[in-house]
């Protein structure tokens, strides 16, 4: 079917995006293997050529370069393993191979067992190229598995949210007409609740299969891309319709496998949806406001308490006052200096103290505490967050610092910096000058920073985060996992770091995969020669999954909660007593 093709080539466009191996252009291949190839063959002209030059009255032989020659030749045989797997493994190996009855030919004909070195060398050369091309399938089959996860929901085969974001842009760019539909289903938390999760998840893929169905059957008479955004959401992308009748009846047809009970396990559950839409260009003009603008139609639908209702975006719907209000806190916060921070503790799986993670924390005018949850987003939407950014890293450095030096102890302090914050043109100067007033040492400071950096420029990234390293300073890389960043990237970047998303940790026991998908990022961030820290880390049972599968640090109130100054103080005081 069309749209099917249509889907496979969205996903495997996406597979290609994230592709490590695809860095190496084919044009390299081919002049690696001129350049290989050409030394082969001039191997043989070196070692027999009798041609020598005079240099202040050394006679020098042409065959005294054939050593030299022999070194580019495993050179350009490396490089051709290395960068183009299976093809540079073959050609490289098949080459060495014919270049030993060379080697002994030319021993027996010259009677010269001086050259016997040829073979060995050729053969330890062999060996190396059979390890990298082993250790390179390895990292692909991680790769691979990785990559399939990224675009693909593991519980209904539909496409996930990256899948469905990675289209979205793509009409985008293309300027074709389309609609986005936000669907969540309702009451499904008390499924769950009721009657278990394991009916629940085959409610998601009986739902799933039948919306997919219509998508893949055409039987709309438009072109339909559905997907799971996660839990009881998904996405609809309608194209190919020619006007609002056309457009309602497709949303119908999927509204209506709603419309009957499912059975389940012999239990008859009768399951409602709401339902939000904007179209574009008309309603939406770039990816966030798609995603934003639907869902807010489909909340909307959902406040009318109708089963299966359904709404359109209306700019009336961007009025937030609860938005409005924390936006205004936060303003009031920054100008008063009333934003604290807490220190969260993070130990070793021996819990042993590494060093704490600060924390942006907040109240109201009242003195409630506003959830970081709740004021973050809104901060970070509202071109704040640098600013909060700096009052956390200014306060919790000053103290810390002070602590190191009191105490003699040496832990690390972790700070969550923005990409927006990062690479602000300025960041270095304002990072160098806080060390600086508050008399932390540089390799006791830790940058959290998030996948997303990738998106923003790479080159920039590569640079922001070579100066950081430069001057000592560690880099984590903040919930891994939840991001989409090319592996090809990560698998170059300097990070000392990966944190493992406290969404994954919550699932881990819950289902063999999830536990497996855990033990991956942590077996990816070995691979790469970097430490893994769970977070959000709240049960023994998750503890002992953790240990077994190999984690290095881990976060979260099972060893500690998030402390104030008084409290962290007193929890260094006595590591260094004991």
């Amino acid at each position: 079917m069309n749209n099917n093709n249509s889907e496979k080539r969205i996903l495997e466009k996406t597979l290609d995006d994230l592709s490590f191996v695809r860095s190496a252009p084919k044009i390299g291949l081919v002049i690696l293997s001129i350049f290989y190839l050409a030394s082969y063959f001039a191997m043989p002209f070196l070692v027999n050529s009798h041609f020598a030059v005079d240099y202040n009255g050394t006679t020098i032989g042409i065959d005294s370069f054939a050593g030299v020659l022999s070194s580019i030749f495993n050179i350009f045989a490396i490089f051709l393993t290395l960068y183009y797997g299976d093809v540079g493994f073959s050609i490289s190996t098949v080459v060495l191979l014919l270049n030993i009855p060379m080697i002994i030919s030319n021993i027996m004909r010259n009677h010269n067992l001086g050259n016997i070195s040829g073979v060995f060398t050729t053969l330890v050369t062999i060996l190396t190229l059979i390890v990298i091309y082993i250790n390179n399938k390895k990292i692909e089959r991680y790769q691979d598995k990785l990559m399939k996860q990224a675009v693909t929901d593991i519980l209904t085969g539909l496409p996930n949210r990256f899948a469905c974001a990675e289209l979205v842009e793509d009409l985008i760019k293309k300027n074709q007409q389309f609609t986005m539909l936000s669907i969540n289903l309702n009451g499904f938390n008390d499924i769950n609740d009721t009657m278990g999760f394991d009916i629940g998840n085959e409610v998601l893929m009986e739902i799933s299969s039948k919306w997919k169905l219509i998508a893949d059957m055409e039987v709309s008479g438009t072109l339909d891309f559905i997907a799971r955004l996660g839990g009881d959401e998904f996405a609809l992308v309608i194209r190919k319709y020619r006007n609002q009748n056309e457009l309602m009846n497709t949303v119908n047809m999927y509204r209506d496998v709603l419309g009957y009970k499912l059975l389940i396990q012999d239990y008859e559950i009768q399951v409602s949806a709401s339902y939000g839409y904007v179209e574009f260009p008309s309603g939406a003009k770039d990816v966030d406001s798609i995603f934003s603008y639907s869902n807010k139609a489909m909340l909307r639908a959902k406040e009318s308490k109708e089963d299966n209702a359904i709404m359109c975006f209306d700019e009336e719907m961007l009025i937030d006052r609860h938005v409005t209000e924390i936006e205004n806190e936060i303003k009031a916060a920054l100008q008063n200096n009333t934003i604290f921070y807490s220190l969260q503790p993070q130990f070793d799986m021996n819990h042993k103290l590494r060093g704490f993670e600060a924390l942006a924390r907040m109240k109201d005018k009242k003195g409630n505490i506003i959830s970081p949850g709740e004021f973050i987003p809104i901060a970070e939407k509202e071109g704040l967050i640098d600013k909060v950014d700096l009052v956390v890293f200014k306060k919790a450095a000053k103290f810390v610092g002070k602590l190191i030096q009191e105490s003699g102890s040496d832990f690390t302090l972790s700070i969550n910096i923005s990409v927006k914050h990062l690479m602000k043109k300025h960041f270095l100067d304002e990072l160098k000058d806080i060390l600086d007033a508050s008399d932390l040492p540089p390799h006791n400071l830790e940058i959290e920073i998030t996948e997303s950096i990738m998106i923003e420029s790479v080159e920039k990234a590569f640079k922001c985060i070579g100066d950081l390293k430069a001057m000592g300073i560690q880099i984590a890389i903040d919930d891994f996992g939840t991001g989409y960043s090319s592996l090809s990237y990560l698998f170059n970047f300097p990070a000392t770091m990966l944190k493992v998303d406290k969404s994954f940790i919550d699932k881990m026991n819950n289902s063999d995969s999830s536990r497996k998908y855990v033990a991956t990022i942590i077996s990816l961030g070995h691979i790469m020669g970097i430490d893994v820290l769970a977070e959000g880390v709240e049960s023994d049972e998750q503890l002992e999954t953790l240990r077994s599968i190999g984690c290095d640090y881990i976060q979260g109130y099972i060893w500690g909660k998030p402390l104030n100054d008084m409290e962290a103080r007193e929890v260094i005081l006595n590591t260094v007593n004991e």
